[in-house]
């Protein structure tokens, strides 16, 4: 933001700092594409936008976007004309993905799962626009985003799914590896060993049948614990004990024969 200039409200025609100072005072919005004066703080200079004041000549500031209105700080920014807005670069470290409709990191051409104009969407977690934040987003596996603000909040508190489809929102397999070792050490008591159940894996999405536990129940597709229980528990049948053999029994009970002695 330059601390130079304020910005006349196109809507209003009040002068602000910036439009969200703008946007916070008044019950409307400002367009900043149709943004057409600044006033000057030095000389209080009313002209039309641009980067220079034409009276004093200050600089309103390091970087400027004639399309979007944009003064602020030298940070390598640039204009996405797909995007419709000023990105923070530098422009050479990143593409704009046409599914996407998204400006990502060179790091992830070819390497991330598109999802159709994922970032018109709000973050699922505090429900704010994505794709016009200052706030950079995490792009998870599934492939939807979320502010990274919001994302390490989730972390922190232990979620690991998205939000929106529960996929996992990172590499896992270390967990699962930690909860192989300790189901291995906690059995289940002698009722319950033989029981399975359905899951449904959040992961895959492979449909299993497999054995129960309270501390996770595993697909057997991919490995993965992130599975939702696909209803009650299947007892499997165990097998009777046979009977004791009471006649057997019986003849140890009786008395010995009598045998007659001659006289």
């Amino acid at each position: 933001m330059a601390s130079f200039l304020t910005t006349k409200a196109p809507c209003c025609g009040k002068l602000y700092v910036c439009r969200l100072c703008h946007d916070a005072e008044e019950n409307h919005q400002m367009d900043r594409f149709q943004v057409r004066e600044v006033q000057c703080s030095d000389c209080h200079t009313l002209q039309q936008a641009q980067q220079t004041c034409q009276q004093c000549h200050v600089q309103f500031g390091e970087y400027y976007c004639d399309i979007c209105h944009l003064f602020d700080k030298d940070k390598k920014q640039y204009h996405c004309q797909l995007c419709g807005i000023c990105r923070i670069g530098p422009r050479e470290k990143y593409f704009h993905c046409g599914k996407c409709n998204l400006c990502l990191a060179t790091s992830l051409r070819g390497n991330h799962k598109c999802v159709e104009n994922v970032s018109r969407q709000n973050c699922p977690v505090c429900m704010e626009d994505i794709h016009t934040s200052r706030v950079r987003a995490q792009v998870l596996p599934c492939g939807h985003l979320l502010h990274k603000t919001c994302f390490d909040d989730m972390i922190r508190t232990g979620a690991y799914r998205c939000p929106l489809c529960m996929h996992s929102a990172w590499n896992m397999e270390d967990h699962w590896e930690q909860m192989d070792k300790e189901i291995a050490q906690s059995p289940m008591p002698t009722e319950y060993q033989d029981a399975t159940v359905k899951i449904i894996c959040n992961d895959c999405q492979a449909h299993c049948m497999v054995p129960f536990h309270v501390l996770g129940m595993k697909c057997s597709s991919c490995g993965s614990y992130n599975t939702a229980q696909d209803g009650g528990l299947i007892q499997q049948p165990r097998q009777q004990q046979p009977e004791p053999d009471t006649e057997t029994e019986g003849e140890t009970d009786t008395e010995p024969e009598q045998h007659d002695h001659p006289e």
